[in-house]
């Protein structure tokens, strides 16, 4: 009697151990991004898929406001030991995150501990170099990169006498077709999304011309800005005296004039290639996609890449992330890495396919002849040859996120009229220039 009780109280627990395995709930991983809808509810699809193709692993996504916002909530979570596991960083945190210590979790780290394989060899060289170290080695995860591009109204062409199937190459011609669209009655005949980015950060690489010294940041931390260079103040005074001449309409800061295009509102607007998926849902008229314009004696160079990355994180200065956590961020990094994933999020949206075969089936496919425009942010990024400058290789600049705010403010004080174009520009450098001093200060050595 005594061993029977025995054995069956040994059975008994060694079913209360399988149990609790058995109902084992997945780890829980944070993702937090900035993208707000329709964009916003794809990238939360992803991460549906991820989680019904395995069961060890549960993403969360949630969405957490503006970019900025995005980036000022998971700085405030990591100093509270609450950081999320993943977060969505604009390219220009890039230079902000590389510096945050431990912080992060680099991506060539995570790949390295856990044994996981992404094809980085097979990324676009713009959107590999931009989230890179210098020797290659990858630090964050890349996924919605854009470049910006001119989407316009092709109807309001028609109706102001202009070719609806080409859009002017240079500023001159896009001056004229401005004036041309306002004598029709168009009330707005341009506007822009993302200011500093499409005007002068996308402005500057195009025209061959420094953002900053040192390879705009590449080189070091001591770099120093160079915006108001008698090029960048020709096309910021222009932009004051179209805004003047009622050619053009500043939209407010970051995307806040992405909904004056779709609407109908104004004729062109100069935005994220990733604009696109709103546009094919919300726009009543026919519309047309083209490269950034340039100045007449322009040889123009590639534009710069957009968008953003996916960072890991570790959870606070003295809260550490357990192996199986960092497990399941790696193979959601490797699923978001798929060929069928970034051909959907290319087609389905209008940022980049950021494997260069996955563009090349694509356009095999025949997509691209089928939907005009949509290889455009990609024939941009390889215009002037492929062959980058350190003007057009991008920006990594520390604190970009604050110092795009400053030109911001600068470029409102001038379309109000409290100050000229080069008075914003010089304002701009000088007070960016402190912001970079700050930012070599708190990571010198780091």
């Amino acid at each position: 009697m005594f061993r029977r009780t025995l054995m069956a109280g040994a059975v008994a627990l060694g079913l209360a151990g399988v149990a609790p395995a058995q109902a084992q709930q997945p780890i829980e991983i944070q993702f937090w991004h900035g993208l707000t809808q329709p964009l916003g509810g794809m990238l939360e699809g992803y991460a549906n898929e991820f989680n019904q193709s395995q069961n060890r692993f549960r993403v969360v996504a949630s969405f957490r406001g503006s970019y900025p916002e995005t980036m000022v909530a998971a700085i405030a979570a990591f100093r509270a030991g609450q950081a999320p596991h993943i977060v969505q960083m604009f390219e220009v945190g890039t230079g902000t995150m590389m510096a945050a210590g431990r912080a992060i979790k680099p991506v060539h780290e995570l790949l390295r501990e856990t044994n996981i394989e992404i094809p980085f060899n097979d990324y676009l060289p713009a959107v590999r170099g931009y989230y890179s170290l210098a020797d290659g080695r990858m630090m964050s995860m890349p996924f919605n990169s854009s470049t910006a591009v001119v989407f316009y109204n092709k109807d309001a062409f028609r109706r102001a006498n202009l070719n609806p199937d080409q859009f002017p190459e240079t500023w001159e011609g896009v001056e004229q077709a401005a004036r041309a669209l306002r004598q029709a009655g168009v009330t707005c005949p341009m506007t822009t999304a993302w200011p500093t980015w499409t005007q002068v950060e996308q402005f500057s690489a195009i025209h061959n011309i420094p953002l900053a010294t040192q390879g705009n940041g590449f080189g070091g931390l001591n770099a120093e800005l160079r915006i108001n260079n008698p090029t960048m103040v020709r096309h910021m005074t222009n932009l004051v005296n179209w805004q003047r001449d009622g050619l053009f309409r500043y939209g407010g800061r970051d995307g806040a004039a992405d909904a004056l295009f779709p609407s109908g509102e104004c004729a062109i607007i100069f935005a994220s290639s990733g604009l696109r998926a709103r546009i094919q849902r919300e726009a009543q008229f026919q519309w047309g996609v083209a490269m950034l314009p340039y100045y007449q004696g322009t040889t123009p160079l590639n534009g710069i890449i957009g968008g953003a990355s996916f960072w890991a994180m570790n959870r606070g200065p003295n809260a550490q992330r357990s192996a199986d956590e960092f497990r399941g961020v790696a193979e959601f990094f490797q699923f978001l890495s798929r060929p069928e994933i970034v051909r959907r999020w290319h087609v389905d949206t209008g940022f980049l396919p950021v494997r260069q075969s996955v563009f090349q089936e694509v356009e095999r496919s025949g997509f691209y002849t089928q939907n005009p425009g949509a290889d455009i942010p990609i024939r941009q990024l390889l215009r002037g040859g492929g062959s980058m400058t350190e003007n057009s290789m991008g920006i990594r600049l520390g604190g970009l996120v604050e110092i795009r705010t400053i030109i911001q403010e600068e470029m409102e004080r001038a379309f109000q009229g409290q100050q000229t174009a080069e008075q914003a520009m010089n304002n701009a450098v000088n007070r960016g220039n402190q912001v970079l001093r700050n930012f070599e200060r708190q990571n010198r050595g780091g």
